[in-house]
């Protein structure tokens, strides 16, 4: 395995590549261009890079799904920290360009949505067609395929592009997550503001069953952050579960909820615990410490030795 290589959604000028950057010992490794998020990961599954940077979650739209169901699919990967981004878009055009000339634009799907709004108001009769990343869409208008590109301001100088309109954005707390992936191995040790993400299918579809999976979480106080159904690939109606809670699998109260899970469920992918990038800590709810979990334990032992308070 490459111990000094990272792979990213490419090319270069990518949000990815800028949050990837943002990592410090990014300073001290190979960061590869890749064309795709399956590509990206999939070098880390041969062993060919150590890490992955790759988007999860937007602010505007939710969970990046190409993310979700690579990891969700093909080899385990594991997560081990994440970045959070603010995202702003330009519009990247050949130097000359004018507004009234923009008739096609381009940009990553997941920009779309962020730019919608902005495109109504200022290019409603624009063609928008989608690239493979937004920095690859910059390459593209630089070629000439497309009037203008929606790509990070910082680009533009890459492409030979100029910026004619900068801070297009879905929302003022427009964010992106992207987190780092591997290979499995060992968990960080709990920092006490963590963040678990797992995948979970259900046994059968019938009536509750979505429920019993909630109960799990909720009876021992977990917060679920983001809970998203993809479909499996076996036919309509089949569907698993993306799910990030507060907290690490170290902490009781996390642990037995994925040992819930793993009792009736036919499959649960842990996809790490690792520290939160925005350093909150979970407020706890009485009776869900690791202390009220351990006394609780102490209790029943003492009632199955005949000393505990019936």
């Amino acid at each position: 395995m490459s111990a000094t290589r990272y792979t990213y959604l490419g090319p270069e000028g990518t949000f990815t590549e800028a949050a990837l950057r943002s990592l410090p010992e990014a300073a001290t490794r190979e960061l590869v261009p890749m064309v795709s998020v399956p590509a990206v990961l999939d070098a880390v599954r041969r062993g060919e890079a150590a890490g992955a940077l790759v988007a999860i979650e937007n602010s505007v739209e939710g969970g990046v799904t190409a993310t979700l169901d690579e990891l969700a699919t093909g080899s385990p990967l594991m997560i081990y920290r994440e970045v959070l981004l603010p995202i702003a878009f330009a519009l990247l055009v050949r130097p000359g360009t004018q507004l009234a000339d923009v008739k096609t634009v381009t940009g990553h799907p997941v920009a779309q949505p962020q730019v919608r709004k902005w495109l109504e108001a200022h290019l409603p009769d624009a063609q928008w067609e989608s690239a493979a990343s937004n920095a690859d869409g910059a390459r593209q208008v630089q070629e000439g395929r497309f009037d203008g590109a929606f790509a990070g301001e910082f680009a533009a100088r890459l492409y030979g592009l100029e910026p004619l309109v900068t801070d297009i954005h879905g929302g003022r707390s427009a964010t992106t997550r992207f987190v780092l992936v591997g290979r499995p191995g060992r968990t960080s040790s709990p920092t006490g503001a963590d963040k678990t993400s797992a995948v979970v299918w259900l046994g059968d579809d019938h009536p509750g069953a979505l429920l019993e999976l909630l109960q799990e979480f909720a009876a021992r106080g977990v917060n679920l952050m983001r809970i998203e159904s993809r479909p499996t690939g076996q036919g309509l109606g089949n569907y698993c579960f993306s799910i990030d809670c507060e907290g690490h699998i170290a902490d009781r109260r996390v642990g037995e909820a994925l040992m819930g899970l793993k009792r009736f469920c036919p499959k649960v992918r842990f996809l790490g615990s690792y520290p939160r990038a925005d350093e909150v800590r979970p407020q706890l709810r009485p009776g869900t410490s690791d202390e009220d979990f351990t006394s609780a334990a102490d209790w029943l032992s003492r009632c199955m030795d005949g000393r505990g308070e019936l």
